[in-house]
């Protein structure tokens, strides 16, 4: 299990999160695990509301809401994490997976600008389609 000081010094993420906005609920996970997947509830399911957050700008909201709609239901954010046998490991997984969505929607998009083509480009294009025309032109069939 990644200890909550270590993962601290491995994540650098601007936006913080407060822990007492996570509400975790645990369940079963599936796959490989022997009888600890049978006898222990190891799957973790993170739950945070997004919109009663103070924790991130509404732009941030609103940006993550829009890309990442498959994790939003209702106002809540909600993460699940069955990777490792233990529920700790699946805990520290889940806020790692919220915490590279929020990365990935932090910084707005740049706009892009409209370009043309340069001259050299255009003329780089033609003589392209005019030597594989001539490559063509040689192999077809005369009668």
């Amino acid at each position: 299990m990644i200890k909550e000081k270590h993962l601290k010094d491995i994540l650098h993420f601007v936006i913080k999160i407060p822990k007492g906005e996570f509400k975790f609920t645990f369940s079963r996970s599936s796959g490989a695990g022997g009888q600890n997947v049978n006898k222990l509830n190891t799957r973790a399911t993170l739950s945070w509301n997004i919109k009663e957050s103070s924790s991130c700008s509404s732009f941030v909201k609103e940006r993550f809401i829009s890309k990442y709609r498959r994790f939003v239901f209702e106002e809540n954010v909600i993460i699940n994490s069955q990777k490792y046998r233990s529920q700790g490991q699946n805990i520290e997984d889940c806020i790692v997976k919220l915490h590279k969505c929020l990365e990935s929607v932090e910084l707005a998009p740049k706009n892009r600008r409209a370009t043309k083509p340069s001259r050299g480009s255009i003329k780089k294009r033609l003589d392209q389609k005019a030597k594989n025309s001539k490559t063509k032109k040689l192999r077809q069939e005369k009668f």
